[in-house]
């Protein structure tokens, strides 16, 4: 267990975005980042993701489909991880997973082993590693970027995204950052953790 909390998460203190303003913000502010990290901590075992094929395909139990379109954006990917290192930018993301493993979670794990390929930064651990800073509530959804801005994704109890709470207050921003970045240190690589948890397991079920 990290004994470390995150700061307090006040929706008043920040500004809500819809989910295409969040979107358009999220995107105009990570394109501007130059030498600057990112760090996103994903809690959830359930997202409906939008305009995805290969999730569709999972959720229509298609599975040897869905690892397919995966392998369809490798070209995609390259030239993300080009541009970059162009720009000297590094994305962190941090997977809480719980065990068994849900179907979508099953199916994250491949994509983002996927990522870790090129380049991108991730690591696991375990609902238990987060129970301290769980007592009352789960940990929510956040986004980092390049240590100015802080986006608390907004869900719905399906899994949708509803939009986010964006805050820019220094500390709150920097606080979040050091306790992502204090569980990606306490993580496990994705891909020794694919090898070991996920390759072997059958094709999910929702």
């Amino acid at each position: 267990m990290l004994d470390l909390l995150p700061p307090v998460l006040v929706p008043e203190h920040g500004e809500q975005l819809t989910r295409d303003a969040y979107k358009r913000d999220f995107r105009a502010r990570e394109t501007a980042l130059r030498d600057a990290s990112s760090w996103k901590l994903e809690r959830r075992q359930h997202f409906e993701e939008q305009g995805s094929p290969s999730r569709d395909a999972l959720r229509r139990g298609e599975w040897e489909t869905a690892l397919r379109l995966l392998e369809d954006r490798r070209d995609a990917l390259l030239a993300t991880a080009r541009e970059d290192e162009r720009k000297g930018y590094r994305f962190h993301r941090v997977r809480v997973v719980e065990e068994p493993l849900p179907p979508y979670v099953q199916w994250e794990l491949h994509s983002l082993r996927q990522r870790a390929e090129y380049g991108e930064r991730i690591r696991v651990v375990s609902g238990g590693r987060v129970a301290a800073a769980e007592r009352e509530h789960p940990l929510p959804e956040v986004v980092v970027l390049g240590r100015e801005t802080l986006y608390q994704v907004l869900y719905s109890e399906a899994g949708t995204t509803l939009g986010a709470v964006r805050y820019t207050d220094h500390d709150l921003v920097r606080g979040w950052e050091h306790y992502i970045r204090k569980l990606y240190e306490a993580g496990e690589d994705v891909r020794s953790y694919f090898e070991r948890e996920v390759a072997h397991l059958p094709p999910p079920t929702e």
